[in-house]
């Protein structure tokens, strides 16, 4: 049993490590046009899109779009506190403020 679950993390490992550098060391010394790395640019905002949106809009696994998500309420000023400030930290806090209150509200 020790040798399968040893196999088990050791094949995991593999199979995250490989895939993240071989582009570090295939591109390691080589220049990537403009157009593909202003491509890149929008990988973060994609993934952080991807993994807000379910968050924001499902309750117990179904899809809520209306004013009665508590969620989305709470994302709203939250959203506002990012865009004005730019500062993780107090977006961070408007938003953990913004859940509490609509949790006790609710």
């Amino acid at each position: 049993m020790r040798t399968e679950v040893l196999t088990a993390i050791i094949g995991m490992m593999l199979v995250t490590y490989i895939p993240r550098a071989l582009p570090l060391i295939a591109l390691k010394d080589k220049e990537l046009p403009k157009f593909i790395v202003s491509w890149l640019q929008f990988i973060p905002v994609a993934i952080l899109a991807s993994l807000l949106v379910p968050s924001l809009f499902q309750i117990d696994g179904q899809w809520v779009f209306s004013w009665h998500n508590p969620f989305f309420l709470a994302a709203l000023p939250t959203l506002l506190v990012a865009i004005k400030t730019r500062s993780l930290m107090l977006t961070t806090f408007s938003g953990m403020a913004a859940a509490a209150l609509l949790n006790n509200l609710t």
